[in-house]
């Protein structure tokens, strides 16, 4: 039996931050798992510095907080930990996934890091344009490549596939395409 896994998203605004969460919360839901997701909002404009969360269990979620202490942080804009300290409450085998270009081992973050570059997986993909890619489906990709190696609640690829098909405003095969590209191009 899982118990309660928190997840935090760190991005900019435009980028998907909060769809990313919500995606990967419907992802979970698909699979029989209960989850919140939710957006915490400073200054509202495109490209300052968001948050999202999202909690996982397989059993009712009582609790109504933000995330303090996650399991995995995933950041969609590596320039963000410039500006934010996205590793505060980082548990002690937490993980990190970021979307750079850089290897894990240059990601001075933690021992246990998975790199992805989302932005040129979304640009492959036509996913928002060259200036402003929306490289949100990419990250989850990701995400679900990098819980499957650290051994933390795993979600089937397909289960995030579909979802992101299913739910996406706009270009859902590419947006599919991009999941599975990015699930195969994350760095251990």
């Amino acid at each position: 039996m899982a118990i309660l896994k928190e997840i935090r998203f760190h991005g900019r605004g435009g980028q998907g931050v909060v769809t990313a969460a919500n995606l990967l919360a419907m992802s979970y839901f698909n699979v029989g798992k209960y989850v919140q997701s939710f957006p915490i909002f400073g200054t509202e404009r495109r490209g300052a510095p968001v948050a999202s969360f999202v909690r996982v269990d397989d059993k009712p979620i009582r609790i109504r907080t933000q995330i303090y202490e996650p399991d995995v942080v995933v950041v969609l804009d590596s320039g963000v930990a410039e500006v934010v300290d996205v590793t505060k409450g980082l548990k002690k085998n937490g993980v990190i996934i970021m979307n750079t270009k850089k290897n894990p081992d240059e990601i001075k973050l933690g021992n246990r890091v998975a790199t992805i570059d989302a932005t040129n997986i979304a640009i492959k993909h036509r996913l928002g344009s060259t200036q402003a890619p929306i490289v949100n489906t990419a990250i989850l990709g990701a995400y679900t490549k990098a819980v499957e190696q650290f051994g933390l609640e795993k979600l089937s690829l397909s289960s995030v596939v579909n979802t992101v098909r299913e739910n996406v405003p706009a270009k859902p095969e590419e947006n599919a395409a991009a999941v599975k590209e990015a699930y195969e191009s994350t760095v251990f």
